[in-house]
């Protein structure tokens, strides 16, 4: 009989999220893992069939709790709760910058299918919350490619993150942005 798992599962994966959020899934080692997690190599692969799957674990529980969604649903509907998402790239998870979704993209090449599957059904979701607040706003727009637009300004603030320590120009991008929204729409 085998010793007992120290470890749980919940206990992993943000501290592996951390090292694949910072290093990317192509740079990420195994080692790497076993020094941010505690946890040695035959103890992850108990639990985790290879890296890959640490990485995809890692962003299900990032997607899981990254706060999109509850941003997003709040009431009143409309313009302030887009913001607010847009904010969150800011200081997106446990203080990251960015958005780990985002930065995983940079390894689109080696990102599983089911890795793009996970983003493509989340983002998808994000989208009909955020046309949900832009028809509470400006009913008469058309939603769906605004709704486009605001999530590819996400996606690039998020990349800026990675650039802009301070977050004074992307802080002043998202208001420059709303502003726009609020005028024009």
């Amino acid at each position: 009989m085998g010793r007992p798992k120290e470890f749980s599962r919940e206990e992993i994966l943000p501290k592996a999220l951390a090292v694949f959020w910072e290093k990317g899934l192509s740079e990420t080692t195994v080692q790497d893992i076993e020094r941010a997690t505690g946890v040695n190599k035959s103890g992850l692969y108990s639990e985790f069939k290879n890296k890959e799957d640490i990485f995809l674990a890692s962003l299900q529980y990032y997607l899981e709790n990254r706060g999109g969604e509850p941003v997003l649903s709040a009431e009143p509907q409309g313009w302030d709760n887009i913001q607010r998402f847009l904010e969150i790239g800011l200081t997106c998870f446990a203080g990251r910058r960015g958005c780990f979704s985002v930065n995983s993209m940079r390894d689109v090449h080696l990102l599983p299918p089911q890795g793009h599957q996970m983003i493509a059904v989340k983002n998808a979701g994000l989208k009909r919350l955020i046309v949900t607040n832009i028809k509470a706003e400006a009913p008469s727009v058309n939603t769906g490619s605004l709704a486009d637009i605001i999530l590819t300004f996400y996606s690039g603030v998020c990349i800026e993150q990675n650039m802009d320590p301070s977050n004074t120009s992307t802080r002043r991008k998202i208001h420059s942005f709303m502003d726009f929204l609020r005028q024009s729409a």
